[in-house]
């Protein structure tokens, strides 16, 4: 926003202290001089009459005086308040050049603002804040960005290979090219909605109902019974009524999504599922738990990122696109929820979604 030039703060907080420091001293010199004219001017003759006579004491000496005092204090009150708005305004220059070099796309400076706690270590602490946040999201942008570009120019570049082989060789059986370029094209469809959903909960543009969390695991669960009985996976479903506030479809796409990734990535065989759903004063919770090989805890934060796949655990005739859990988290998220991953001590993960209850206020994002 451009904005005409006009006095800085420093000069406007050194003209403050020196104008108070004026006024107070005039009212002082002011008391000061009321009383001497009082006993200078006002004095009585030989009858007891008042007469009135200059005030010598005042004019001659006082006021001179007066006069030197309040120049003084002008130039004291300048220099002075020059000097401690300076000091005042020091953490707001370090934060201003912070921002600047933030505005140039170094995120990773901070301010680090030293000293005892107060309204400017409590700014410089906050602006910290949001440029770690800041640069943790782009960098988690950079890389869902790269991640994307790679994915969606795979199943191009076999598409590509596919027609070429078939251009080149009119014998080769174009029922095989057809089989393989619908399967190549249904996973670029999935990815692509995957995208689409991912940006929608991100940008959180959905209508918002009642919600009962339960019924929504249950028809989630009821969906995915084949998959999970081709499979050999057990599923069960079980817990009590969990009312909040969302979308119906996201939900729904959450909790399917936590569900299929716990049938996919699970024992070989006699694998267990369990779908939970919990009451708490003032949330609800999801709890997807399933069995499984060991999860190192170190690869469990990495999981939620778009395109991170914990490939010890993928089969690779359900590996998805990536994006599973990163839906998860993006419309736990948009949900005002939290979303937990714990690796159980006998292999495989407890995922908890924690949403506010129906009639409490979400939380910030």
């Amino acid at each position: 926003m451009d904005r005409p030039p006009g006095p800085s703060v420093r000069l406007k907080l050194t003209l403050s202290y020196a104008g108070f420091l004026l006024l107070a001293g005039s009212l002082v010199l002011a008391a000061v001089g009321v009383f001497l004219l009082r006993e200078g001017w006002f004095q009585t003759n030989e009858q007891g009459a008042w007469r009135v006579t200059p005030g010598t004491s005042f004019v001659r000496g006082f006021a001179p005086l007066a006069a030197v005092v309040m120049a003084c204090l002008l130039v004291f009150g300048l220099l002075g308040g020059w000097f401690l708005a300076g000091r005042m305004l020091a953490p707001l220059a370090r934060i201003t050049h912070a921002t600047r070099t933030a505005a140039t796309g170094s995120l990773s400076h901070r301010v680090r603002l030293p000293g005892r706690q107060d309204e400017f270590r409590e700014l410089a602490d906050a602006f910290d804040a949001m440029l770690a946040r800041l640069e943790a999201h782009v960098a988690e942008q950079r890389r869902f960005a790269a991640n994307a570009s790679h994915e969606l120019r795979t199943p191009l570049a076999i598409s590509k290979s596919l027609l070429d082989v078939a251009r080149t060789d009119p014998s080769h059986d174009t029922g095989e090219v057809l089989d393989r370029l619908q399967a190549v094209n249904a996973r670029a469809i999935d990815l692509t909605e995957a995208l689409l959903l991912l940006s929608r909960a991100d940008r959180q543009s959905f209508a918002r109902e009642p919600v009962d969390l339960s019924l929504v695991a249950e028809e989630a669960a009821e969906t995915l019974l084949p998959l999970a009985e081709k499979h050999g996976v057990a599923l069960v479903t079980d817990g009590e009524i969990t009312p909040t506030v969302g979308s119906p479809a996201l939900l729904l796409q959450l909790t399917s999504n936590l569900v299929h990734n716990a049938i996919v990535h699970n024992l070989p065989e006699r694998g267990s599922v369990w779908v939970t759903t919990a009451v708490r004063p003032t949330t609800v919770l999801l709890t997807v738990e399933n069995t499984g090989e060991p999860v190192p805890p170190q690869l469990v934060p990495t999981l939620t990122e778009p395109f991170r796949r914990g490939t010890e655990r993928v089969h690779t005739d359900h590996a998805g696109v990536g994006l599973g859990l990163a839906i998860v988290r993006s419309i736990t998220r948009a949900h005002g929820g939290t979303l937990t991953l714990t690796p159980r001590p006998a292999g495989g993960l407890r995922i908890t979604v924690e949403l506010p209850t129906a009639g409490a206020r979400p939380s910030a994002a």
